[in-house]
């Protein structure tokens, strides 16, 4: 269920059926699922990305992580996961492509939770996030 009591109720009230409303449930649920499936298709089969994530030794403004994977889940609307760099991972707490390229994912980002707590961009490119 993605609205709450009240929401149901007030969408009710406003003229939408509970068949209408399962059918707007149903299509977020659909569209939720096919982004952490394009998101997913940036990183499967890459060994490096560069982000935009601030370290604390870092010195490149957008440094270059050794990336052994990613993996992603849907529940309800949300996306969650983990992704694991070289020596280090943390939670995922959302996902969207933010860029395009010939239709497919060039710049994507992700929520990353405890130790990061911020939103994070990553490129297959160091120049796609300049």
């Amino acid at each position: 269920m993605l609205f709450d009591q009240r929401t149901r109720t007030e969408l009710r009230d406003a003229g939408l059926s509970q068949d209408d409303i399962a059918e707007i449930e149903q299509n977020v649920v659909e569209q939720s699922r096919e982004d952490a499936e394009r998101v997913q298709s940036f990183f499967d089969g890459r060994d490096v990305v560069y982000s935009d994530m601030e370290l604390t030794h870092g010195r490149d403004d957008y440094p270059e992580h050794d990336l052994e994977y990613v993996d992603l889940f849907t529940h309800s609307e949300d996306i969650r996961g983990f992704v694991r760099f070289d020596t280090w991972g943390a939670y995922v707490e959302g996902a969207r492509v933010l860029e395009e390229l010939d239709g497919e994912p060039a710049v994507v980002e992700l929520t990353l939770g405890p130790t990061v707590d911020d939103r994070v961009r990553f490129a297959g490119e160091r120049s796609r996030l300049e």
